[in-house]
């Protein structure tokens, strides 16, 4: 696939649903599945731009993966591109949570589910390979390779989403000190479908405008279902990190109103864990078994969900024209040379944790991440294939 050529919305949507269906393991994973499918195989995008992307989304608040899916569909589609890349990335685990809250909660307790720890291994090895890929990529001199070991040891003594975005800053500030003068050829930048500028102001304006606005109708206005968008637009625009990072936030929206009970919260996100995608879309679970006067049922779950991501939308939407300018001049080319390091950094740490403390127990939970490692990263083995042979021997080993 050339990276220049524009892509049709149904080609894009197939892409993401299949990420969609088979990205296990919390954001740092997805973005391992992405490198892994639209960078290696389909070349849909560089190395350098993808770690372009996944450092412009570390300062966004909002789910970062979601996010790095959205705007590649918006440079390889346009507009449609990115509602087809969030449609097919998000629809999966939305459907599923939406199913959850309808009384699928027989699942019990999967902390001890064998084919969830085979999901939660393969997690370990797509992130691994993804670290090991882009290090080759983005680190290849010693300069570089020392930011991002300084950056993952920074983020392990010091963790928190502030001090990831420090780690970024800092790495960018020594891309200018190190790479400003030093005569590298600059990065070639593809025709991607132009991303309108006009269109980029007018979702920031909006972003802001439902952040201060929607507080002061929700109270003026008493409309349950109006405080409903609000309190889960708010989770989405000020929560960094994304994930488990807004859960806390969540529960503090929901359950002193009495839209939803602790029991019900609790159940809904332990069955969170078992899907794909983005862990946002346990709104929808929320907006699904709320209780009366909010929305409820399937209506109130997509409320929610629309909810909980249109602020992530409306940022990259809003930034990334002003974003792709920026980076095509020699300085910002100097800076992306260590911020890129710095996320190969990120990255490292997140793989150690939380990517693999919460799969890495036992002898025979490292030789099959070995073996899911090696198939993905040395006998090209597609994800979708290592997951579900992962989780099979997960069920079968581990159970």
């Amino acid at each position: 696939m050339m990276e220049h050529e524009r892509l049709p919305f149904r080609v894009i949507f197939w892409v993401f649903l299949k990420l969609g269906l088979t990205s296990f393991g919390g954001p740092v994973a997805h973005l391992g599945f992405f490198r892994e499918e639209l960078v290696k195989r389909r070349r849909w995008l560089t190395e350098e731009r993808y770690a372009d992307l996944v450092a412009l989304c570390q300062f966004l608040p909002g789910p970062a993966s979601s996010q790095v899916g959205y705007a590649i569909g918006l440079m390889r589609g346009g507009n449609l591109g990115g509602l087809a890349a969030w449609l097919g990335f998000t629809m999966p685990s939305a459907i599923l949570m939406i199913a959850v809250a309808y009384g699928v909660t027989s699942l019990g307790d999967l902390q001890d589910a064998g084919w969830l720890q085979g999901l939660k291994i393969a997690a370990v090895a797509v992130v691994a390979s993804a670290v090991w890929g882009m290090a080759v990529q983005l680190c290849p001199d010693r300069q570089r390779t020392t930011l991002a070991l300084l950056a993952a040891m920074a983020v392990l003594a010091l963790p928190g989403s502030l001090t990831q975005i420090l780690v970024i800053l800092a790495g960018g500030a020594m891309g200018l000190i190190l790479y400003r003068d030093s005569g590298e050829p600059p990065v070639i930048d593809h025709h991607f479908p132009a991303i309108s500028r006009r269109l980029g102001v007018v979702c920031l304006i909006a972003f802001f405008a439902l952040l201060f606005g929607l507080p002061v109708l929700a109270a003026s206005l008493a409309y349950t279902p109006l405080q409903v968008f609000d309190s889960f637009y708010r989770a989405g625009s000020l929560v960094f990190g994304g994930g488990h990072v807004v859960l806390p936030l969540l529960q503090a929206e929901v359950v002193p109103p009495g839209w939803i009970g602790d029991d019900a919260f609790l159940a809904g996100y332990g069955a969170a864990q078992a899907v794909p995608g983005p862990l946002f879309t346990f709104a929808a679970y929320l907006g699904t078994a709320m209780v009366p006067p909010t929305p409820g049922g399937w209506l109130g779950g997509l409320w929610a969900l629309l909810a909980i991501f249109l602020p992530a939308l409306l940022l990259v939407q809003g930034v990334l024209p002003f974003w792709e300018s920026l980076r095509r001049a020699p300085v910002a080319q100097a800076a992306l040379r260590g911020t890129n390091a710095a996320v190969v950094g990120l990255l490292l740490a997140a793989l150690y944790d939380p990517v693999w403390t919460k799969a890495i127990h036992t002898p025979p939970d490292f030789i099959l991440g070995l073996a899911a490692f090696g198939l993905l990263h040395f006998w090209k083995a597609p994800p979708w294939l290592v997951v579900l042979l992962a989780s099979a021997a997960g069920f079968i080993l581990l159970g």
